[in-house]
């Protein structure tokens, strides 16, 4: 580097002239102003607490009725994923099924994982919105899972809407563009880490006795939901579209449980 008149000229062999070019170039390329980017919605972020509140509260209801025969019932027999029922139209198990579980462990790790994931999604698409899409995502995915499966599938379990739930808010933060979208690597962040939690969590154990079907399938579903949902993000924090959708998500399961029994 040499100074002439004011200015710091890099000099180089005249062999290396068009290398030192390619590497200026490489420079400049690397070190550019980041581009504008479009801008992505402006999320009003609400109380979610309140849907974690009624998630746990149904499937703890369901828990005890379920434990209690209630009205004289076999709640686990009424309302369980069972192939071959499916198939002959009894398509409210997809929703009653997601209520029941086999015992405490299972019950446990729903609520938890169920309420992460739930917050997370009710943050951002409020508790009332949030629920009816999950609970809507996971009866397509019990759905399409049982049909793809053996006649005899059966299967029991909220699990499938928790990852619906980690799906809508993976699919809700990619297409809303809530992180920076500057570089692929950014843009694809909220994919890469849904699909690293469904790994993590929903895959199970060789000796366990995981529907990991029924997982992909609720993350995959509750993904597409999420991609759909900045067209109408607009409705999102009115109240009464929360309280309207939240009362949608409790008829919708005490009148499948009401074909069910």
């Amino acid at each position: 580097m040499v100074e002439d008149d004011g200015r710091i000229l890099v000099v180089v062999p005249e062999a290396l002239v068009e290398k030192a070019k390619y590497e200026i170039w490489q420079y400049e390329s690397e070190n550019q102003a980041p581009r504008n980017k479009s801008e992505g919605i402006k999320p009003v972020y609400q109380d979610g607490l309140w849907g974690i509140a009624g998630y746990i509260a149904v499937i703890s209801l369901v828990a005890v009725l379920a434990g209690e025969a209630a009205f004289n019932r076999d709640w686990l027999a009424a309302g369980r994923v069972d192939g071959v029922l499916v198939r002959h139209g009894e398509f409210w198990r997809s929703v009653t099924a997601l209520t029941l579980h086999s015992g405490l462990p299972h019950f446990a790790g729903n609520v938890g994982f169920g309420a992460l994931f739930g917050l997370m999604a009710g943050r951002v698409l409020g508790p009332g919105v949030t629920w009816l899409i999950v609970l809507l995502s996971a009866a397509v995915a019990n759905l399409l899972n049982t049909m793809l499966l053996d006649p005899s599938h059966r299967a029991i379990g909220a699990s499938t809407a928790v990852f619906a739930a980690l799906g809508l808010v993976a699919g809700f933060s990619w297409r809303a563009r809530l992180f920076s979208q500057d570089r692929w690597a950014y843009r694809l962040g909220p994919i890469v880490g849904g699909i690293a939690l469904l790994a993590f969590t929903g895959t199970g154990t060789p000796v366990s006795n995981t529907d990991t079907g029924a997982h992909l399938a609720g993350f995959v579903c509750g993904f597409l939901s999420g991609t759909v949902m900045p067209r109408f993000y607009a409705f999102v924090p009115d109240k009464r579209v929360q309280t309207y959708s939240g009362y949608a998500t409790l008829f919708i399961v005490a009148l499948a449980w009401i074909a069910a029994l």
